[in-house]
């Protein structure tokens, strides 16, 4: 997410589901893209482009993050073209025993929805049957802005209770 915020996207739909066994991922932007060297590079983690992170002399986030769905026997996929975007794909099995526990998906979508820029992400979550949907400039229109921390508290604690709800509907 925050790589399409930092390639210029102005829309970037993410999309996790938990269904049937699998846990699926999509994120779509309409960034700047890159071309097939490019996308090919963003896969070692060896590589950086140098120019949003001088200083850095590895690339780590899609790499590790291949490595994960590698270590479960999952699917990734990476397509992107210049002046395009990106559209990443990764679907894992929910209970390989080499998947990592899922983490706070309150505080991963607040950050998200909070790095700065002009720019919509819609944030789509489903488990089984249930789900909820994050539109930035609906929050943003509800909260008056998201560069306070009581805002993004307020932010955060909203997320938490929509995750809370997709969790208390699996115990039913």
């Amino acid at each position: 997410m925050q790589n399409s915020v930092e390639a210029e996207a102005t829309r970037i739909v993410v999309q996790l589901a938990e269904t049937d066994g699998e846990m699926h991922i999509t994120v779509v932007d309409n960034g700047n893209g890159m071309d097939a060297e490019t996308l090919n590079r963003a896969q070692d983690p060896f590589f950086t482009d140098g120019m949003k992170h001088p200083r850095r002399a590895v690339g780590l986030g899609i790499p590790f993050l291949r490595q994960m769905v590698d270590a479960t026997e999952g699917t990734f996929s990476l397509k992107s073209a210049p002046g395009v975007g990106t559209e990443l794909e990764v679907t894992v099995p929910r209970d390989h025993l080499d998947l990592p526990p899922t983490g706070d998906l309150p505080t991963v979508f607040q950050q998200a929805l909070c790095f700065a820029g002009d720019y919509e992400m819609v944030i789509q979550r489903r488990c089984d049957d249930h789900q909820y949907e994050l539109t930035r400039s609906d929050l943003i229109d509800a909260l008056g802005e998201i560069d306070t921390v009581g805002s993004q508290t307020l932010l955060w604690e909203y997320v938490a209770a929509q995750e809370e709800s997709l969790s208390d509907t699996e115990d039913e």
